[in-house]
């Protein structure tokens, strides 16, 4: 017998809710690795508050790169959201194909990373890296690079081991993303050249009068590094915490986001968690993109935050 649509639809109403199973006890507290790039705070950041707003609790350590991806083998932690590739492709593979490492998915594409130098050494010739040996005196011999064990920088010491480029008497400086900027902002100043690793999202592209340098495919990939950034998980996390992952597995990115966001909170006067939340409240299309199939930690209905629609 064909029931009436009025009684069909008060069985629906009245009829529970379905939802996900919720995550097991486990999965309460969600671990980050935090490189100490602005950009990868950012994204580390905003992702937290998500995960808080669900009802999770997360934790995060600063890691170099090596000992994020020997971190994740040990399952010490269990995300990162900067898998710069393909510069870092040396740093994962090991780990995808001892099995203990997985790719969850690309969080942000049209990144790039690659060398850089201001807007003063661009003008006096500098603009391939088949320039910079030319300019040896100007540079000081030197390559400026963040923090050691960094992809980036093992790049260029290859270059140099290389005499890629005949930078075979070059030197290598390594010290930390804000140092390095402080050399660029203090050459600058000075009207002195420097050439640096430079990449895009990061409010250097606003603050600093730079140029991305041509001619390093063979080393940094094609199009000024052009480069895609992947969330890696721990082996196994992804059937252990199938809710957490959903939303890693949502996570995009944006340029405009990145740069917008790395600029508030590079400001010291600037809470961190304050711009997640602004970001996140004002960007409602983009929260309802990543909470596809996501539910609340114990697997019922999005809090009022999250819940937003467009």
């Amino acid at each position: 017998m064909k029931l009436p649509k009025r009684l069909l639809l008060a069985a629906a109403l009245s009829a529970p809710l379905l939802t996900h199973a919720a995550d097991p006890a486990r999965c309460d507290v969600v671990r980050f690795a935090d490189v100490g790039w602005s950009d990868i705070t950012v994204t580390t950041a905003v992702t937290r508050q998500v995960l808080t707003e669900l009802g999770y609790r997360t934790r995060v350590k600063r890691l170099s790169v090596p000992d994020t991806y020997k971190a994740l083998q040990a399952k010490q932690i269990d995300v990162f959201l900067g898998n710069w590739m393909p510069s870092m492709e040396g740093d994962i593979r090991p780990y995808q194909e001892n099995g203990t490492v997985e790719i969850l998915g690309a969080n942000l594409e049209g990144a790039k990373y690659t060398l850089a130098v201001n807007q003063e050494a661009f003008d006096g010739g500098l603009r391939s890296f088949a320039d910079i040996a030319k300019f040896k005196d100007k540079l000081g011999g030197k390559i400026h690079g963040i923090e050691p064990g960094n992809d980036g920088n093992k790049l260029i010491q290859q270059m140099i081991d290389d005499n890629a480029f005949a930078l075979g008497d070059f030197k290598l400086v390594e010290s930390s993303e804000s140092r390095m900027l402080a050399q660029v902002r203090l050459a600058a100043h000075l009207k002195r050249w420097v050439v640096f690793l430079g990449w895009e999202p990061h409010p250097m592209n606003n603050q600093v009068k730079l140029r991305y340098l041509s001619g390093g495919d063979q080393y940094f990939g094609p199009n000024y590094g052009g480069a895609t950034v992947y969330t890696n998980i721990r082996a196994g996390y992804a059937s252990e915490c199938p809710n957490v992952a959903r939303l890693l597995k949502n996570l995009r990115f944006s340029l405009a986001m990145e740069n917008h966001l790395m600029e508030a909170i590079l400001d010291q006067n600037t809470n961190r968690r304050r711009e997640a939340i602004a970001w996140l409240k004002a960007n409602p299309e983009t929260q309802a993109q990543w909470l596809q199939g996501v539910t609340s930690r114990d697997g019922g209905a999005l809090p009022p935050l999250l819940a937003q629609q467009p």
